[in-house]
Order: structure tokens, then sequence, then C-alpha cells
């Protein structure tokens, strides 16, 4: 008892108004992919304090969007980040990355080929993964262009951190669409989101 005890008053917290503050991250990340491009911001919910190493914006997207059908992959070993997902959402954690329905990345230099994941089928392509990688600002990188449904002309972004494989990879998948995966990338509590049906190109 008393280890258990110990043990929970370790836990990382989760959401202190699990229905309300899940339906603002939901509509903060439904936001960001509807307009790609745009940063969303995750407020009034975790304190930054109370985060994991993931961040506030990767850590209440995964309890928003996790629960005990979707497997999810952390690509770095991450105790703390595991038990949390565990216990609050009861998420299967996973060995493989195509195993999972959410996959996050802390860094991204070991971000493996997209084709690793999860793409969908034709006929079922909601069984993909949804990425969320951890970035080191989501400014001052080299310039994406971002063009698509959500933009009404073009949209730049310019991430730091991102492997250029990744935007190789991702333009790979995009004759497979209405298969393919979904992306944010995150950074503190800011992040972006990244549809499979925005195109991209690296300036």
């Amino acid at each position: 008892m008393e280890n258990s005890q110990i043990a929970l008053s370790t836990l990382t917290p989760g959401f202190a108004d699990p229905v309300h503050d899940t339906q603002a991250v939901f509509r903060t990340l439904l936001d960001a992919l509807s307009r790609p491009g745009t940063v969303g911001v995750v407020e009034n919910v975790l304190p930054e304090v109370r985060a994991t190493r993931a961040g506030l914006a990767a850590f209440a997207a995964l309890l928003a969007l996790c629960d005990y059908a979707t497997p999810v992959w952390l690509a770095q070993p991450d105790t703390a980040l595991g038990s949390a997902l565990r216990f609050h959402t009861g998420a299967p954690l996973v060995g493989e990355p195509a195993q999972a329905a959410f996959a996050y990345i802390h860094d991204t230099g070991t971000l493996p080929p997209l084709e690793c994941f999860a793409l969908g089928a034709a006929e079922s392509p909601e069984q993909s993964v949804t990425l969320l990688i951890r970035v080191e600002a989501l400014t001052g990188g080299a310039p994406v262009v971002l063009s698509g449904p959500g933009i009404q002309h073009t949209a730049t972004i310019a991430p730091v951190g991102l492997p250029a494989h990744f935007w190789r990879e991702r333009a790979a998948l995009a004759p497979l669409f209405p298969c393919g995966v979904d992306c944010y990338l995150v950074c503190g509590a800011r992040l972006i989101g990244l549809p499979r049906t925005t195109q991209a190109k690296v300036n």
C-alpha cells in the first residue's frame, strides 16, 4: 500500500477537469488540422510545471486523443510519460511503429521512415497513425510553403529540427491518398497541424 501511494504521488497529473479539458484540447487539435500552418496553443490545462518532458501540447494531445483502443508508440523510452498515459487513458504502449494509432517522437533525429507507420487502407484510411513530433522551435528554420485544403493560397512555416527526409517521405506518400499520415509538430504549449492533404514545398 505504501509503495502504491508513493507511485501515485510521483505520477504526472492529468486533466483537472477531464471532460471540459479534453474537449478544449480536442478543439485546438481539430482547428490546427483544419487550418494547416496556423499555430495552435494549448491553454488553461496542465500548467507547464505539471507536464512531462514531452511538453504541454504533446502531453495534452495524447491525453485528449488516446484511450484503451488506441495503441501508442513512444520513439524514445519515457517511463513517466508511459505510466501517465496508461493510468489516465488506458492506452496500451506498443513496441513497433506499425502497431501504433498514435506515436510520439521526442527526438527528431530518431524519427523512423514514415512508411514504417500504419498508413491505413483504401477502405479504412482512418486506421492510420497520427504523429506528434517535438521540434526545437516552430519558427526560425528553413521555410516550408504549404498549400491545399484549409489554406486560402499558401502558408509558410519554418520549424527547427525536422530531418530533411521527413519532407521527402511525406511527399512520397501523397499518391497513396486517402491513405497516409497526419502530423502535429509540437513545441512547448504550441503546435502546428499537418494533415495528409497538405502539400509541402521546402524552399
